[in-house]
C-alpha cells in the first residue's frame, strides 16, 4: 500500500483539500491520510507550536482535524502520533485557495506543509490554485486531476528531487487544462498595505492588506518564473530547496570581515 500523508493551510472543512483527497483516492493501490488545521492557518509560514497542547480530533475514517494547530504542527504530530514512527510514501499539500509564488513562498503555510515533509525525508509536493477572489468557491478539477495524474507517475517510478527539495506547483486561472512548465520563484514585488477601523468603543484595529500579484523576472534567468508560466496559461512546477544559504556572498563577506580600516 502507497500511503500519502495530505494536509493543508485553509484548513479541513476547505473545497481544495477535500477535492484534492478525493482525486488522490481514485489511484489504485493508495490510502490517503488526512491531518488538516481546524482552522484556517494561511501565511503562517513554516510555524510550529510550542506554547500550547495540541489536540487530534478524528472527523473521519484517517481523516483527522488538529485543534488550533498549523501545517507544519500537522505533519510533525502526525508522524508521531498518527504514523508511529513510519513514514508515508509522499506527502501533499493543498489544494491551496490562492498562489503561492516567488518569495509568497516564505509566507505560505501550504509550503510549509511540505517543508515539514522534506525535513523529515519524505517526498512533498505543495498545490496551489490561482484564484479570482470575486469567486469564493473557486474550480479546483484542473489542479485537482493534474495531481493526481503526478502523484500516479511518482508512485510507478521516483520522486524527481534529492532530499531537502520540494514541489511546489501553482495553477493557472479558469483553465480547463494546461501544459506544465519547470520554472523558478519570481521576484515578488510588495508594498505595504493595512486597513485601520474602529470597534465601537473608539478603539483602533487593522486588516491587512491583500497586495496585487507583482512580479518580475530574475536577473541571468532564461526559464521562466512560476508568474510568467501561469499568466501565459501553463501549469508552474517549481523545484523548492530549503537550504536558504547565500552562496554567491560568501566570498565578499569574508573579505568584508578581513578587511581592516
Amino acid at each position: 500500500m502507497y500511503n500519502i500523508l495530505v494536509t493543508n493551510d485553509d484548513g479541513y472543512e476547505a473545497k481544495g483539500l477535500l477535492e484534492l483527497v478525493n482525486s488522490l483516492k481514485e489511484i489504485d493501490g493508495v490510502k490517503v491520510t488526512v491531518v488538516a488545521p481546524a482552522n484556517e492557518k494561511s501565511a503562517c509560514g513554516h510555524s510550529i507550536t510550542l506554547v500550547r497542547p495540541l489536540r487530534f480530533v478524528s472527523v473521519d475514517d484517517d481523516f483527522y482535524k488538529l485543534d488550533d494547530g498549523t501545517p507544519s504542527d500537522c505533519v510533525y504530530l502526525s508522524l508521531n502520533s498518527i504514523f508511529g514512527g513510519e513514514k508515508p510514501d509522499l506527502l501533499v499539500s493543498g489544494i491551496n485557495r490562492g498562489s503561492n509564488m516567488g518569495e509568497d513562498i516564505t509566507y505560505s503555510g501550504t509550503a510549509a506543509g511540505a517543508m515539514e515533509g522534506v525535513l523529515h525525508d519524505i517526498p512533498s509536493i505543495a498545490i496551489s490554485q490561482i484564484m479570482d477572489f470575486t469567486d469564493p468557491s473557486g474550480d479546483f478539477r484542473l489542479a485537482s486531476g493534474f495531481i493526481k495524474d503526478l502523484v500516479s507517475k511518482i508512485k510507478q517510478g521516483s520522486f524527481p528531487l534529492p532530499r531537502r527539495e520540494f514541489l511546489n506547483i501553482n495553477i493557472p486561472y479558469a483553465k480547463k487544462s494546461a501544459e506544465a512548465k519547470v520554472t523558478y520563484a519570481g521576484y515578488r514585488h510588495y508594498a505595504n498595505d493595512a486597513h485601520m477601523h474602529r470597534n465601537p468603543r473608539g478603539e483602533e484595529f487593522y486588516w491587512l492588506g491583500l497586495h496585487p500579484l507583482n512580479f518580475s523576472p530574475r536577473a541571468g534567468q532564461t526559464a521562466m518564473s512560476d508568474y510568467e508560466a501561469t499568466q501565459a496559461g501553463y501549469i508552474s512546477i517549481t523545484p523548492i530547496m530549503l537550504d536558504l544559504s547565500a552562496y554567491k556572498s560568501m566570498k565578499g563577506l569574508q573579505q568584508w570581515l578581513d578587511t581592516t580600516e
